[in-house]
């Protein structure tokens, strides 16, 4: 322990001497925050909707097929309970419940005022917006060709109501994203410099001359760097709540726990890239590369998973933060607990065991 303990000591003081790098890794993700959280508004499609058709009716079954086959909805694989429908929304089966209550059908008829309930998981505003936008224009398109020529519509109307985010503001849904992005990207980004750096100045065989193990080596320069990318969260998180007001309604020990095996896999991507490279500008550019384009683009932050190609689809699956941006925004915004997320948690726990071997193995092999 001694000897880990002694390498960490000499790391740290790198990291204190390096005063620019440490602004870098300590300003660039607010910074990133505050760019992407404010930037970021996109479009989204197969929502997955969950009805409750108590009306049973002729009309009632016309607008549930309306809904399914616009494009913008699919059907929820869940049956949402009737006595407690937001444990639907809170386990993820289902993104909205519409209900449609006794007397659609008659409302239709006699042209009377209707309205059809429409709970939404507001965690995700930029969902929300556009599922109650999509849904008025089905209603309206649905009520258009449901009456005759002449006929005016009748007031069936949508009740709204939104859970976990009821201002529908889209930085709870993207800044619990970023962080999970940002954190890969500084994680892996550190360790790869560290190590790059020891090969450019030619220090590595002097450190691996002294009696000391190569794992030995990599936990005592991995220790100082899971420190500072838990500063890097906290600072991130902390922004995200007093400056764009994203709530935190979960436990905290629990995003924590998680949040330091989220950290251990990106620190181990930095590893198995510092054994590929000998500089530090050839490992920053590669960590960028291999952490924060799969993390934007293949976890489910910005595009919907289910709508990707099988080939990137099963690739995503390799992606650490695919599984920790459920894993936060679940904990921040629902205060949702392992029941809920626990095959995410599984698999990310095996991952990062798998990235972690493999990093440790690869990097025994090359200074070998």
């Amino acid at each position: 322990m001694n000897k880990i303990k002694y390498i960490a000591i000499k790391e740290v003081r790198h990291i204190l001497r390096d005063s620019r790098s440490l602004t870098i890794a300590i300003l660039m993700p607010i910074l990133m925050t505050l760019l992407y959280g404010y930037a970021i508004n996109l479009d989204v499609k197969n929502i997955k909707l969950a009805i409750l058709d108590f009306d049973k009716t002729q009309d009632s079954r016309e607008l549930t097929r309306k809904f399914y086959n616009s494009g913008y909805f699919a059907p929820s694989s869940a049956v949402p309970d009737i006595s407690d429908p937001e444990r639907t929304l809170k386990n993820g089966d289902a993104s909205v419940i519409l209900t449609i209550q006794p007397g659609f059908a008659s409302a239709l008829t006699n042209l009377r005022h209707y309205e059809l309930g429409f709970l939404m998981d507001g965690a995700d505003a930029n969902l929300s917006a556009a599922s109650f936008s999509y849904s008025g224009i089905i209603l309206g398109q649905f009520l258009e060709e449901k009456l005759p020529p002449g006929v005016e519509l009748p007031g069936v109307v949508i009740s709204q109501q939104v859970l976990y985010n009821p201002d529908m503001k889209s930085s709870h849904f993207f800044v619990p994203g970023l962080i999970a992005s940002i954190l890969m990207m500084i994680s892996a980004m550190l360790t790869s410099i560290t190590i790059a750096r020891e090969k450019e100045t030619g220090t590595m065989e002097q450190l691996l001359t002294c009696p000391v193990t190569p794992v030995q080596v990599i936990i005592g320069k991995v220790l100082p760097y899971i420190g500072l990318a838990l500063l890097d969260g906290i600072l991130v998180i902390a922004f995200a709540v007093f400056h764009y007001g994203v709530p935190f309604v979960g436990s905290k020990w629990l995003l924590l726990f998680f949040g330091i095996i989220y950290i251990i896999a990106a620190l181990s991507i930095g590893i198995l890239i510092s054994t590929l490279v000998r500089t530090q500008q050839v490992a920053m550019m590669a960590a960028q590369l291999t952490t924060l384009l799969p993390s934007v683009m293949l976890s489910g932050f910005i595009f919907e998973i289910k709508n990707m190609p099988k080939v990137l689809q099963y690739i995503s699956y390799m992606v650490p933060a695919r599984y920790f941006l459920l894993i936060i925004r679940g904990i921040m915004l629902k205060g949702s607990s392992i029941n809920v997320f626990w095959t995410e948690a599984v698999f990310l726990i095996l991952l990062t065991l798998i990235l972690l071997s493999v990093a440790a193995k690869k990097f025994e092999l090359k200074i070998g």
